[in-house]
């Protein structure tokens, strides 16, 4: 026996304990704190640091993961920081098969029932999202989509591939994703190459400051590329007036992006909201926010994969297929920039198997609800002041009872609801204001925790002035 087979009685017995295990944290989870009590960098230091292991621990090793659970930040129904899912189990599931399959989900030939199942997922998530006949492919998360999606339009409306870069410029709202401008550098097109375009009072990119914004750059001999569509802000939620965009679009001949990693999956309980959406050439989404799935499964659709060649076919001999059939031949390599790539799709169509698109339509309504309910009892709240409309599930606000200075004083209040650990909220900059945002992107909350956002609030704040 080579010295890392572990015989079929010690794997069960090793996967019965981890199951055991994780079966008690989650029946849990809902009591526990929404971060860890008390926790620092020198704490995790002298827990999880030490000397690599020259000799195994056999089934020692796991004697310490449950300190590991302490530890971690855990996906509590009070969890409303940032735009990141909640971890559904049944996918949780799919992922301990696919890492037992351990499948290289580049091509049919190297993972034939895993493609096929990635193939069949994309094509369900673009018909429920009104895309249907989009091609993509799941990616590791939105930023990698969104690369993916730049990338394929600069080789659609500029192509550098074969020659290199010649320039062109990109067009977004000031409230686009940071993963833009990465793009933007990583293409080598630069950050000089973004145009961001101001918002209205809605922070919605305007359409008239977007059609001024391309013809100064046609008129200097620019090359406008692509424009970047917002379905759901990280900050405030907002969805950019996409039909308004698809036209420009087409007026000037660009690529329509849509980042939808946020907010994109929403169209599957309040589809009026996304009109427009189905014009576009690529789309990004992250079933890892709004279909609760574990992190590391991203989305990019697009309509047509020729572009996706175009931008991405590079192969070898040594992977090229020896068949011309449509299934048996497909690779996503031909069509990705990822070439070894993990089944990412198992635990996505489990989960979509087991509960049924109707019940992830039916939560993600939840969420809209439950953030509308945040934000009456934020605006009766004589304390509080809400900073931006909730379009979606993301709610901004501060604390305004006070003479200090505003931005310090938040500042201090949102390191304080973190060290109570009842509530987990992050911050975000609305027109240059420091403020606590509540993101509500979880099917385990209740209208009861996100009440206590609230009186966690003013708890924190209380203590801070004191």
């Amino acid at each position: 026996m080579r010295s890392l087979s572990l015989p079929a009685a010690d794997f069960r017995a090793l996967a019965h304990r981890l199951s055991d295990f994780t079966a008690d944290y989650l029946e849990k989870l809902p009591g526990l704190p929404s971060y860890p009590p008390g926790i620092s960098g020198e704490q995790t230091g002298q827990l999880f640091t030490g000397k690599l292991p020259q000799d195994g621990l056999g089934s020692a090793a796991f004697d310490d993961l449950p300190r590991v659970f302490e530890f971690a930040r855990p996906s509590s129904p009070r969890f409303f920081g940032y735009v990141f899912g909640s971890g559904e189990p049944v996918a949780a599931l799919g992922d301990f098969a696919a890492a037992v399959l351990n499948q290289n989900a580049t091509a049919w030939r190297s993972a034939p029932a895993g493609v096929t199942i990635e193939r069949t997922v994309i094509g369900w998530l673009a018909e429920a999202l009104g895309c249907a006949g989009f091609s993509g492919s799941l990616t590791l998360g939105g930023s990698s989509a969104n690369l993916m999606a730049l990338c394929m339009a600069r080789e659609a409306r500029a192509p550098a591939n074969q020659a290199g870069v010649r320039g062109g410029t990109l067009y977004c709202s000031t409230e686009a994703h940071m993963s833009i401008a990465k793009a933007a550098a990583l293409l080598g097109l630069g950050h000089n190459a973004v145009r961001l375009i101001p918002v209205d009072d809605k922070f919605r990119m305007r359409a008239d400051e977007l059609r001024a914004a391309i013809g100064r750059d046609l008129e200097s001999g620019q090359t406008p590329i692509a424009i970047v569509a917002s379905a759901g802000t990280t900050a405030t939620g907002s969805i950019d007036p996409l039909e308004s965009i698809a036209d420009l679009c087409d007026e000037f001949g660009l690529w329509m992006h849509v980042d939808g990693a946020y907010g994109a999956l929403a169209a599957l309980a309040i589809p009026d909201a996304f009109r427009g959406m189905n014009r576009a050439h690529s789309l990004s989404l992250d079933p890892h926010k709004w279909l609760y799935q574990p992190a590391g499964v991203g989305c990019l659709l697009y309509r047509d994969p020729a572009d996706a060649r175009r931008a991405f076919s590079h192969t070898a001999d040594y992977a090229r297929s020896l068949t011309s059939d449509p299934v048996e031949g497909f690779a996503f390599f031909e069509e990705s920039m990822e070439l070894s790539r993990p089944l990412r799709a198992l635990k996505l169509w489990l989960s979509l198997r087991y509960f049924g698109l109707r019940a992830f339509e039916q939560s993600i309504a939840e969420d809209l609800n439950l953030a509308q309910v945040l934000a009456s009892a934020i605006d009766a709240e004589p304390q509080l002041e809400r900073l931006a409309p909730v379009a979606l599930s993301a709610v901004c606000f501060r604390y305004t009872a006070s003479r200090r200075d505003l931005d310090a004083l938040n500042r201090a209040i949102l390191t304080r609801v973190t060290q109570r650990g009842h509530v987990y909220l992050s911050n975000a900059m609305v027109q240059g204001q420091f403020t606590l945002r509540a993101c509500i992107v979880n099917h385990r909350t209740t209208e009861d925790d996100v009440r206590t956002v609230v009186s966690e609030v003013l708890a924190a704040a209380g203590e801070v002035s004191a």
